[in-house]
């Protein structure tokens, strides 16, 4: 008897996930200086804007001493850990758990290479309206965010049709 295929293949997304990251972040670092200059894409609504941050979404713990670094290194790694195991848990054709996983995968691992390369974290991606401004991203940010709302979305779903 042979076992279920997992969903490990999965990662391929993740993979494709990073190199993007690394890309447009390669792009961002090369094309958008200085640091802080808005280049208007939408404008009234988007810019790429170069930002750096030392600490988690929303600058969480930017102005920390240093620690931080270790402490998201760690974090994402041992999150990294858990969603590769519950990959491995996870029959292949289930997509509703696989994607969502893997664009988390992606995204921890596409900032945690900014981590330990350069200490912080490469942002370029701003959206605002008028005076309001949200807090500039990546697009490995887009991969967590996106992956974690996709697991809420399909774990309400499948506990609502029992």
């Amino acid at each position: 008897m042979h076992p279920k295929p997992n969903a490990l293949p999965w990662l391929l997304i993740s993979a494709l996930l990073i190199g993007l990251d690394q890309l447009t972040k390669w792009w961002a670092l090369t094309a958008l200086q200085p640091p802080g200059l808005p280049h208007p894409v939408i404008p009234g609504l988007l810019s790429w804007t170069l930002a750096f941050n030392t600490g988690a979404a929303f600058s969480f713990l930017a102005q920390s001493s240093g620690w931080q670094r270790w402490f998201f290194v760690v974090l994402a790694v041992a999150i990294t850990t858990a969603l590769v195991v519950w990959l491995t848990r996870t029959a292949r054709r289930e997509w509703r758990t696989a994607l969502p996983l893997s664009l988390v995968i992606g995204g921890a691992l596409g900032n945690l290479i900014d981590r330990l390369h350069a200490s912080q974290v490469t942002d370029f991606i701003q959206v605002y309206y008028r005076d309001w401004y949200y807090p500039t991203f990546n697009v490995a940010d887009c991969g967590i965010s996106v992956g974690a709302v996709l697991l809420i979305l399909f774990g309400l779903r499948s506990s609502s049709s029992r």
